[in-house]
């Protein structure tokens, strides 16, 4: 199943979307749990694999799962951890090996369903470019199936109850992975994220909470749903973020007119650097693919398809390189394929 992915374009590497050069994907999650069982963080073993066998056999009743693939924990390996938390389909917290879990997939990747990670389930959508309402209602349907047969635990006052309190109410967390290459060069980012942080919102690593910025890709979500609406929390994020874009380009525009042969240089650099180089480590990687990204919505490079370089950032991590080969390879093993892998994505460029 994994090694079928590898290759695959998931729905929101696709480029398409609202400013998808800018804001790489909108995200929407949903935490719920069933009634009379205790939350994971609290059950035995027993609870959770009854809380798992709840789970799966709402997937099957509802027919999801001739749209996509479940898989226990059980029989996951590190690597596919590691693999599908670099494609985003789980958090970094699901990783750690605890019993009865599981997740499932659907066959596009925009949604995936962790079973007993934080809370019995956390229902997530994923779409390409700034597309939160269609994040939203992806991530409402599947609620809304998988609730015909499970019993959510929900009160009347507080809403939908989570295993963290700052989750209850909607049980709902909105985001967006966006690139800021133009705030981080112009030295502008620590006070856009100051301000970001006093309207309640969150700025996160590539791979979300308690992960570090990378290829200056953010994640900027909500942090709190009790006493808010749904269509409260999105429509203010995307608010936010439409300005956070405007701050963006403003920022290119400074660059292109203060700094115009440096910027060009830098990006034309990283792509010959990615285009020949023989050894490349993923830090650098993450780096190059967001000079090269620049270039794009500068109109340095146009030869490059938004989607290929998607492709390429996801490909080219750690987990994903493991499975091309095949088996366990060296670091230094590692970095050598991943340049290979990306000389032969540029070679494709006509």
């Amino acid at each position: 199943m994994f090694e079928d992915m590898i290759h695959k374009t998931a729905a929101w590497l696709r480029g398409d979307g609202t400013d998808p050069a800018v804001v790489v994907s909108s995200r929407v999650r949903l935490a719920r749990n069933i009634q009379n069982i205790l939350y994971p963080n609290k059950a035995s073993n027993q609870q959770m694999e009854d809380a798992r066998e709840f789970v799966h056999s709402a997937l099957r009743n509802q027919g999801m799962l001739e749209t996509g693939s479940y898989v226990q924990s059980e029989d996951m390996t590190e690597l596919d951890r590691r693999f599908l938390i670099e494609r985003h389909m789980i958090s970094p917290e699901f990783r750690a090996t605890k019993p009865a879990r599981g997740i499932f997939l659907s066959n596009d990747e925009d949604i995936s369903i962790m079973v007993n990670e934080e809370d019995h389930l956390r229902i997530q959508s994923l779409t390409s470019g700034l597309n939160i309402q269609r994040a939203m209602q992806l991530a409402e349907r599947v609620d809304d199936a998988l609730g015909n047969t499970l019993a959510y635990d929900y009160d009347s006052d507080y809403g939908f109850l989570t295993s963290c309190p700052t989750n209850c109410g909607t049980g709902m967390r909105a985001s967006v992975l966006i690139h800021l290459p133009g705030l981080v060069l112009t030295h502008e980012i620590d006070k856009v994220i100051e301000e970001i942080t006093k309207v309640g919102l969150a700025v996160r690593g590539f791979y979300g909470e308690g992960t570090e910025v990378l290829g200056n890709l953010f994640q900027i979500s909500n942090q709190t749903t009790l006493g808010r609406k749904e269509k409260d929390i999105t429509d203010s994020l995307e608010q936010i973020t439409r300005q956070l874009i405007e701050h963006e380009e403003n920022a290119r525009r400074i660059l292109v007119r203060d700094a115009p042969d440096e910027i060009k240089d830098k990006i034309w650099r990283a792509y010959g650097i990615l285009k020949y180089a023989r050894v490349l480590t993923s830090e650098e990687t993450m780096n190059l693919l967001s000079a090269v990204r620049l270039g794009m919505a500068l109109g340095v490079l146009d030869m490059i398809p938004l989607t290929l370089l998607n492709e390429i950032l996801v490909q080219a991590q750690p987990a994903h390189i493991q499975k091309v080969a095949g088996k366990n390879v060296s670091p230094s093993e590692r970095d050598a394929k991943r340049a290979e892998l990306i000389r032969a994505r540029l070679s494709e460029l006509k």
